[in-house]
């Protein structure tokens, strides 16, 4: 059988991103697992496991990667950092043709690499198969409750960031103590939205129903997650089907601002579409009957559909306040000014645990077709480009994004 080197490469954007795609003991257990791989790591500063971690695993540390076959990184290489003829997978963030990546496409063509794109690999339904996701939830969600408790000043718990491990997150939020008629509304089923669920069901509070959030009153705090036909409805008023909202989103319209007179904070993790309307529209945001205070948008899709996210924020520096009046920034903990945290980097807060999350889904829907067999063809429909230096048929729509003809979505 022949040997296989897999390269894990020193992440090298700016600002610096800790996490790894396979933690010190993920190194070895891709060993184990597949005896006909070689895991070699390159040195690096920054991670959040330590090169003496690997090296205490029996992991080999390499400043050169040329001698490996597939090279494995987090986020986009940078094109110095680029070996040609090479098999890369990473975030390339270029598959919804984004500008400032351009010159990271045009390169991987031009060195003739595989760039098999984490964003791009599905199962055999179509059905992402790999993310960050579930981490982004479990971070927005407890971002979102510490601004709450900041906004009111009613608790105080440590950001995401200053906590050594999700164990620590944890223990924080035996700190959150909510009064008992806090309503929290939370959009979206994916991965993000059940790692968001992660952290309500840790807190003590009852889970209802869409119906019952909207028309009865709680003594203690209550939560719902709203699918897509509790928020959108048919402009013409005839029935939701589901499958035609997807493929016809223009035919809808919001409900979601009737969820804002009754509840007290938002927590978006829905997928969106640019071609779906709007969920809660700056407009909707001036209603004089709202209740809503606080949004943590962990989707952070900037100016679209949340009106309140009109940037995103850092980790250092991760919220802000929304006048609905002046449609600008102010003091988020002013009477009417809705307070926003839309960090759009969040697995970067607890960056082992995202990371060790990220490497078993790598280890056990991945590498097994990466290394093997592959009769769903994973590899291949989530490669953008090939060795011969031009892009795969399914991401021939890219052609006039490469070619400067494009501009970003």
């Amino acid at each position: 059988m022949k040997k296989i080197k897999l390269g894990v490469i020193r992440e090298g954007k700016v600002p610096p991103d800790k996490r790894v795609p396979l933690t010190p003991k993920q190194c070895k257990m891709v060993e184990a697992k597949f005896p006909n791989v070689e895991v070699i790591v390159q040195p690096s500063p920054i991670r959040s496991f330590k090169d003496e971690e690997y090296i205490a695993e029996g992991i080999t540390l390499n400043e050169d990667l040329t001698d490996c076959d597939v090279i494995i990184g987090v986020k986009e290489v940078n094109v110095s950092d680029l070996i040609p003829n090479k098999k890369f997978l990473f975030f390339s963030h270029t598959i919804k043709k984004q500008a400032y990546n351009r010159p990271l496409l045009r390169a991987i063509l031009d060195k003739k690499i595989q760039m098999i794109d984490y964003e791009a690999l599905k199962d055999k339904s179509n059905k992402r198969i790999i993310g960050f996701g579930r981490y982004a939830g479990i971070v927005g969600c407890y971002n979102g409750f510490r601004t709450y408790g900041l906004k009111h000043n009613l608790f105080t718990i440590k950001p995401a960031n200053q906590c050594a491990n999700r164990k620590e997150v944890e223990e924080e939020l035996k700190k959150v103590i909510l009064p008992a008629t806090t309503k929290i509304v939370l959009t979206g089923f994916g991965r993000v939205g059940h790692g968001a669920r992660e952290i309500l069901d840790l807190l003590p509070i009852k889970e209802v129903s869409p119906e019952e959030f909207l028309n009865n009153n709680f003594d203690s705090p209550v939560y719902t997650q709203l699918e897509v036909e509790d928020y959108y409805a048919r402009q013409d008023g005839t029935h939701f089907v589901k499958q035609d909202f997807y493929s016809s989103p223009e035919k809808y319209k919001s409900t979601f601002p009737r969820y804002t007179k009754v509840a007290d904070m938002y927590i978006p993790c829905h997928f969106w579409n640019n071609n779906s309307p709007y969920i809660l529209t700056k407009e909707d945001l001036k209603a004089t009957d709202i209740r809503l205070t606080m949004v943590a948008d962990v989707s952070c899709d900037i100016d679209e559909p949340i009106g309140c996210t009109i940037r995103s924020s850092t980790i250092i520096d991760p919220i802000f306040g929304y006048n609905p009046v002046t449609e600008s920034e102010d003091d988020f903990t002013k009477e009417g000014v809705i307070a926003v945290m839309a960090v759009d980097n969040l697995p970067c807060e607890l960056p082992m645990d995202a990371s060790q999350d990220f490497g078993n889904e790598l280890i056990k829907h991945i590498f097994p077709a990466l290394f093997g067999e592959d009769p769903d063809d994973i590899i291949g429909r989530g490669s953008e480009t090939n060795l011969n230096g031009t892009l795969n048929p399914r991401f021939e729509y890219l052609s006039d994004y490469v070619n400067g003809v494009t501009e970003t979505n």
